[in-house]
């Protein structure tokens, strides 16, 4: 069977006939999908910018409105085409079709993309400042160059880079699109390309407005994060590739856009643990196991303080993890990645509490773990015990008293989420009030009495954090207008001809 063809400049291009391949694996059966994909060459990857540089400079011509019916038309076919793109997803992904994707993760798409399309249509996100008495006028506007994006294994549509959050911001802000599929699944991506690409086209947009490219060799993704026709990257995916992408880039000055790996610490201190430890310990053990851990906000790290009703959560926790089933992961590999996390913590002198329901069906099939740890040791080696394991698996830190749980939240690595549960009569708050500060700082989303599974859409939403959760503290992959400012390069308009404008620096 002939390798699926990448989109090239407005056209469905065969690779060559030398060409790399691959193809994807139904995670739920071990089944080697029958579709093979090619890895794009040095020439293609040139083509590709190529063509987003032309696209680029075509784009100054247009409009808001045909950037906003681009959006909307793109959401109302994937709505259309819900049904057809959820049954592609779950075969290369294993993730259910009801209630998961057409229910919850296509919907959550389609509606980022015509958030997106009202903030393209809106001054809001370009921060317009005028100075009358100097008559100096600033604003963001578009970088002028192509964005890559890059999305994840664990959101075939939410966050794709064919359609997920890093698009519909990029395409807002008024960019072309240069987007890599994810090798797990790429006939979800071709589809979603087919859809984007005749929307864009209806909206009378450039041929290279979204341009689609399979997977790449290490050394041609270096090339590509590093030339300097790309005007930014987004991308959300593991630490140690999202490493390689920003040392690539910032070699030549290109923003890149990291959501990476996150361990999302939980405290549960002293009063709330007394007044409700069991409750504690179910809320817990449904964020971790939900969805078999495959989420970035899963809470992978607890943090209390040592007492009788520590170890009734602890035992609750147990309990929960023992009986729960290992569940189809998203890819082939990951399951070994994550016994090699448990392995590693073990290693260090972390206790194995409990693993779940070891499994016989076929298919990647990830077996829960929840483990334990005194405080001292992991103050005595933090890094050790700060590596991200995704999947349905967290690590309990059990502190001797309050002065030693700070000096935990002391050695804590960046996260995209903290979180904190603390009684309601008060008694926790001078502890809270001591632990905050030193946490949250190292986080980009401050959660009380609430786990950090959920990531809503909305504008006040952030998501990233400090290096190396995030790529930069100061953005967020996840709200509107907010995200689109990643995308922004920032103009200053000093006495410039009133004529000469743009409308949204104009006296009024």
């Amino acid at each position: 069977m002939p390798a699926q063809p990448m989109l090239i400049n407005g056209e469905w291009r065969a690779a060559s006939a030398d060409a790399t391949t691959f193809s994807a694996t139904n995670p739920a059966t071990g089944e080697q999908l029958a579709e093979t994909y090619p890895l794009a060459s040095a020439a293609d990857i040139d083509a590709l910018l190529d063509a987003g540089t032309a696209a680029a400079q075509a784009l100054r011509s247009a409009t808001t409105s045909q950037i906003a019916a681009f959006l909307t038309g793109y959401a109302d076919a994937i709505d259309t085409a819900a049904d057809d793109l959820a049954a592609i997803a779950a075969t290369e992904t294993g993730l259910p079709v009801a209630p998961r994707l057409t229910g919850v993760e296509i919907p959550r798409t389609t509606g980022q993309l015509r958030q997106a399309a009202a903030a393209a249509q809106s001054d809001e996100w370009t921060n317009p400042v005028v100075d009358a008495a100097n008559n100096l006028r600033s604003r963001l506007e578009s970088l002028g160059k192509p964005v890559l994006t890059i999305g994840p294994n664990n959101f075939p549509f939410a966050f794709n880079g064919i359609a997920g959050g890093d698009f519909a911001a990029a395409v807002a802000a008024g960019h072309a699109i240069i987007a890599k599929a994810h090798p797990a699944h790429p006939g979800t991506s071709q589809r979603l390309a087919e859809l984007a690409h005749t929307a864009a086209q209806a909206a009378g947009l450039p041929a290279a407005m979204v341009q689609l490219f399979y997977h790449m060799a290490p050394d041609v993704g270096a090339k590509l994060c590093g030339d300097t026709r790309l005007g930014a990257i987004g991308f959300t995916g593991s630490e140690a590739t999202g490493r390689k992408i920003k040392a690539a880039a910032d070699a030549v000055g290109i923003p890149a856009y990291l959501e990476m790996s996150s361990i999302n610490p939980v405290a549960f201190l002293p009063g709330v643990m007394q007044e409700k430890a069991t409750a504690l310990a179910d809320e817990f053990a449904g964020s971790c196991l939900l969805g078999v851990g495959q989420f970035c906000t899963n809470p992978g790290l607890i943090l209390t303080v040592a007492s009788e009703a520590t170890e009734a959560f602890i035992a609750q926790a147990q309990q929960a993890f023992t009986g729960a089933a290992s569940g189809v992961m998203l890819t082939p590999a990951l399951p070994q990645h994550l016994e090699t996390g448990v392995k590693h913590l073990t290693d260090h002198g972390a206790e194995l509490l409990a693993r779940g329901q070891e499994s016989s069906e076929a298919g990647a099939r990830g077996r829960p773990a929840l483990l334990r740890v005194s405080g001292a040791a992991f103050v005595a080696d933090p890094n050790a015990f700060q590596s991200e394991m995704f999947g349905p698996a967290s690590l309990i830190v059990v502190a001797a008293d309050a002065a030693e749980l700070l000096a935990v939240a002391e050695q804590l690595h960046a996260s995209l989420t903290c979180s904190f549960y603390t009684a309601e009569d008060g008694s926790d708050d001078e502890l809270y009030d001591q632990l905050a500060p030193v946490i949250s700082l190292k986080s980009g989303r401050i959660l009380n009495d609430k786990m950090p599974t959920g990531v809503a859409v909305s504008p006040a939403m952030v998501h990233g954090g400090p290096f190396p959760a995030g790529g930069h503290p100061g953005f967020t992959a996840v709200g509107i207008p907010a995200s689109l400012r990643r995308f922004g390069a920032l103009k200053c308009y000093d006495n410039v001809r009133p004529s000469r404008l743009p409308d949204s620096l104009r006296d009024k």
